[in-house]
């Protein structure tokens, strides 16, 4: 039993965890950002655009039979009053959350990845550390003054 703690006291220990901890986190965080943005300051102009609609409140109720509601109930109510709802506002909204999310994610994956490729490119403009003998093509150090396989004078 004390060996498991003490690989997983190592394993917390380790860079990588605490890094995926605090990318949960901040991921959390993020979300719940998104979600403000969406719900505060997206949607309303939008519903104010078509006509005063409030996407929370936009349901289809399913069981009309068995629950009269009259129309324009808010959702909360017409749950309140046992109806069986399918709130397509509410999943509208969280498609927008998504589409939000998922562009910043790609464009935090594409700074990245430009970050990446100028790390290689840095890398590829390293100073050559050997040259070829004009004499035998052999490859040879680039200091060199005499070619070790065919004993040629280079310049």
């Amino acid at each position: 039993m004390k060996k498991i703690f003490t690989e997983f006291k190592d394993f917390i220990q380790k860079g990588n965890a605490i890094d995926l901890a605090v990318g949960v986190i901040v991921a959390g965080a993020f979300g719940a950002i998104i979600n403000s943005l969406v719900a505060d300051v997206i949607m309303p102009p939008i519903g104010m655009a078509l006509g005063n609609v409030n996407f929370n409140d936009l349901y289809i109720q399913l069981n009309k039979a068995a629950v009269s509601i009259p129309a324009g109930t808010s959702l909360a109510a017409a749950r309140e009053q046992g109806a069986v709802v399918l709130a397509y506002g509410a999943f509208l909204m969280t498609i927008i959350n998504f589409l939000i999310i998922a562009f910043f994610v790609f464009l935090l994956v594409k700074g990245i990845n430009k970050l990446r490729d100028m790390s290689k490119k840095e890398e590829a403009a390293a100073e050559p550390t050997s040259k070829v003998c004009p004499f035998c093509k052999s490859e040879i150090h680039i200091e060199a003054s005499r070619c070790p396989h065919c004993t040629s004078k280079l310049d």
